[in-house]
């Protein structure tokens, strides 16, 4: 679950999700799925964490769809106080709300590899990801209607933020 620690620069939040966006076009296009996408900020992060950060959330998204809905992700921000907090929400086929911590331990899952393929690590890395940056990451979900991931980051980091 490690990754190689870049320095925290201004990552354009927006431009990753584009480019995570465009990684995902095949898999949108099976599912006949979208993913709106609302002004997102510059903060200053490890950019290619921030990149898997939201390829994870977005893949997931996707995949934990409905059969007879196709996939509609919403990614919207808010900033104050220093803090920007990033939601993706989908309409997918969400979690009982006793299963909101599980899904963030390693090779937890909360379904078997036949009916959903991963190996149960990606939201254990979003975690990862969000302390490393002095953030925190939380999910809820309504079983059958879909799920909201909130990751909560530091628009600047402090001097001494290079935590490993």
């Amino acid at each position: 679950m490690t990754t190689r620690v870049q320095p925290f620069v201004a990552t354009d939040l927006a431009g990753i999700a584009r480019e995570v966006i465009t990684d995902l076009e095949t898999a949108l296009a099976d599912a006949g799925g979208r993913v709106d996408v609302g002004p997102l900020p510059v903060i200053e992060a490890d950019a290619l964490q921030m990149r898997q950060l939201l390829q994870n959330l977005l893949t997931n998204a996707i995949k934990y769809r409905r059969e007879d809905i196709p996939p509609v992700v919403r990614v919207r921000a808010t900033n104050g106080g220093g803090q920007c907090r990033i939601t993706v929400s989908d309409n997918g086929i969400g979690f009982q709300a006793e299963h909101a911590e599980k899904i963030f331990r390693m090779f937890e899952r909360l379904h078997n590899r036949a009916e959903y393929e991963g190996s149960g690590i990606g939201l254990a890395i979003c975690r990862k990801i969000a302390e490393r940056h002095g953030g925190t990451i939380e999910a809820a979900g309504i079983a059958g209607e879909g799920a909201t991931f909130t990751v909560t980051l530091p628009i600047a980091q402090a001097a001494t933020g290079q935590m490993s």
